[in-house]
């Protein structure tokens, strides 16, 4: 991130709140972490900041213990993706390109647990024809890993 993206992300107080709220969560907080986020969500609204909304709803799908609150807050986050807007991707230090991967594969493992395979596999083939967007480095390998993983778990159910 540059000089300028390092600022703009600094002075967002909704990313940085979003931030604390990650931490909580990684820490085994997730209660905590969930209540958080459910009050930026509030806060940010429907119609709010299309890159907030999206970052919230990711981050909320990562500390669901029920499957289908972290597919509807995973849905949610993809909805959001579309709305945010190369120009304000930017100003945070990011591409909106760099989103998909992710809300992809994501989306991928929660139809994989609900046994869904085709709309697993169909996750899958979208996250592979957008993940050579991702850098190449710790985030980046992350993603492409985790996505070989899922591709090699729905191969067989796929061919059934």
């Amino acid at each position: 991130m540059d000089d300028a993206a390092t600022v703009a992300v600094s002075a967002d107080g909704v990313m940085n709140e979003l931030s604390e709220a990650v931490q909580l969560g990684q820490s085994g907080e997730r209660l905590a972490a969930r209540e958080r986020f459910a009050e930026l969500w509030e806060r940010v609204g429907p119609d709010g900041d299309a890159l907030h909304r999206c970052a919230i709803a990711h981050s909320m799908a990562d500390v669901q213990d029920d499957v289908h609150e972290e597919l509807r807050w995973d849905l949610a986050a993809l909805d959001a993706a579309g709305a945010i807007t190369d120009e304000r991707a930017a100003a945070a230090g990011t591409t909106v390109a760099g989103f998909y991967p992710s809300l992809h594969l994501n989306l991928a493992s929660c139809y994989r647990r609900l046994g869904d395979v085709k709309r697993a596999g169909e996750q899958v083939v979208l996250a592979r024809q957008c993940v050579d967007v991702l850098p190449n480095d710790g985030y980046g390998e992350l993603v492409r890993g985790e996505l070989a993983r899922l591709e090699q778990a729905i191969l067989p159910a796929q061919a059934s």
